[in-house]
């Protein structure tokens, strides 16, 4: 999540085979595994020991709704748990922040030069934002997405501080292991977007980017989602390039509308019985009016859906299903509030997100 490990070119290792490659590495060497340890214990402790400087006062989100997940099988929660959220880095290690020494520079084309520590951080209002992320090399029916609650300072009131020049375009964030994301201007102003300090009621871990990180509604975490962030720098994308840009990927990245089966797998054995098809889709910014969901080549059904936090959210939904036995393709889609309903043209990963519809088999008996 945040902090992109991949290469686009046909002589790099793709985002998913380098995370494989970095797995197995630490996995060879226990040396390397002791370090990793010790640098995590190291960050972990940091972030339990700051956990007390949490604001207490801050805009809070609404409380949250039942979550339908309790009692329906298979279905991802309302809220991903910290500890199930996905991760996809750069650096072969978590770094180990110095707190002693951190600060957040905004600088660029700015009249007004910022320095903030920590503490100073901490003591600016701050809003809890429920919402979605994903990752561009989520495949359709991919696990690289996640919902969470996160806590921190709005980015438009630091940016505005700054004094930004009028002909800047972009926001260009960098992190503390040198990786780099760069989004329009004007979504730092439109949306949500925060600098966060907490998620799902704690302090950040260090696997999430203490001690703060960017969270910015709608965008993929290639250009926007930046962990352990040292520095904003306001500039133009005809300057400045983010670090997956000059790699291949989309400058611009919109996170598309997606829909996603939970509760069966494929080639899946299913009792001839009624069941529930369950799952969630997401559109941030746009958020889910309609999901769909069709038996080999039947009718498109109307699935229930869960309730919905606000448009920067998946949405959970389900339909009833008493299967006949034999092979059975189960297709979902996707209609966000803007209207439109994903396509069923599919398209990889590359060069700025997945789409197609998500469809599996599974064998009735």
């Amino acid at each position: 999540m945040g902090n992109y490990s991949d290469d686009v070119s046909d002589e790099q290792p793709s985002r998913r085979s380098f995370l494989i490659a970095s797995g197995a590495i630490v996995a060879g060497s226990a040396a390397l595994g002791g370090f990793l340890a010790e640098v995590h214990k190291k960050s972990t402790s940091a972030a339990k020991a700051v956990m007390r400087k949490l604001p207490t006062s801050y805009s809070s989100a609404a409380p949250l709704p039942s979550d339908p997940a309790v009692t329906i099988d298979g279905l991802s929660p309302l809220i991903t748990p910290t500890k199930d959220f996905f991760r996809i880095d750069t650096a072969f290690d978590i770094p180990n922040i110095d707190m002693n020494s951190w600060k957040l520079v905004v600088d660029g084309m700015v009249d007004q030069l910022l320095t903030f520590t920590y503490d100073e951080i901490l003591a600016m209002p701050m809003i809890e934002v429920d919402c979605t992320i994903g990752c561009v090399s989520n495949e359709v029916g991919g696990d690289l997405v996640g919902n969470a609650r996160w806590l921190g300072v709005k980015l438009s009131e630091v940016l505005a501080k700054a004094k930004p020049q009028t002909n800047a375009d972009q926001v260009l964030s960098v992190s503390s292991d040198g990786f780099s994301a760069g989004f329009p201007f004007q979504n730092a102003f439109d949306r949500d977007a925060i600098i966060a300090v907490a998620m799902n009621g704690q302090p950040l871990t260090a696997e999430h980017g203490y001690p703060v990180r960017l969270v910015v509604p709608g965008l993929y975490g290639y250009v926007s989602a930046t962990k352990w962030l040292t520095e904003i720098t306001i500039t133009r994308f005809d300057q400045k390039k983010g670090f997956w840009i000059t790699r291949g990927w989309s400058e611009l990245g919109p996170v598309k509308t997606e829909s996603r089966i939970d509760n069966f797998k494929q080639g899946q054995a299913v009792a001839a019985q009624p069941t529930k098809i369950a799952g969630v889709a997401w559109a941030p910014t746009r958020g889910i009016t309609k999901v769909e969901v069709r038996i080999d080549d039947g009718p498109w059904q109307s699935a229930t859906l869960g309730p919905q936090i606000n448009a920067d959210t998946w949405r959970q939904w389900w339909i009833d299903w008493t299967p006949t036995s034999g092979k059975r393709r189960i297709t979902v889609r996707a209609t966000d509030g803007s209207g439109y309903t994903q396509t069923s043209k599919a398209a990889t990963v590359e060069p700025d997100g997945a789409t197609g519809w998500h469809s599996l088999v599974v064998n009735v008996t």
